[in-house]
């Protein structure tokens, strides 16, 4: 056995996280970081990687969870006037929308800057 095996099955706890090595059931690697570990930076960027040439907005790093993230997402899909989805804990705008989120995050009261190139 190597010193890298991890245990991916336990009898006590069943299945285990490949990448933490925890139970299952006490995995944090999926959620979101906490409030306090971030910089306080929501941050704005344009993508079309992988996206087959169409080109989305993604927002990181809102202090938000649950339906509070829901609600914001939900206004200001509605305020751009397009679609969009969460992804984690980002949000996907579709389009170039990356002046309008950000002036409505400002509005918001959040701290916000464009992220990329």
């Amino acid at each position: 056995m190597s010193d890298d095996a991890r245990t991916v099955y336990s009898s006590e706890s069943g299945q285990h996280c490949p990448d933490c090595g925890r139970p299952r059931a006490d995995c944090r690697c999926k959620e979101p970081a906490s409030a306090a570990s971030r910089d306080g930076l929501v941050r704005v960027r344009r993508e079309t990687k992988g996206r087959g040439g169409k080109t989305v907005t993604r927002v990181s790093g809102l202090p938000l969870a649950g339906d509070a993230l829901k609600d914001f997402a939900r206004r200001l899909k509605q305020r751009c006037g397009v679609g969009g989805g969460m992804d984690g804990a980002d949000l996907v705008i579709q389009g170039d929308k990356v002046e309008p989120v950000l002036a409505f995050l400002v509005a918001e009261g959040f701290r916000a800057k464009r992220s990329g190139g």
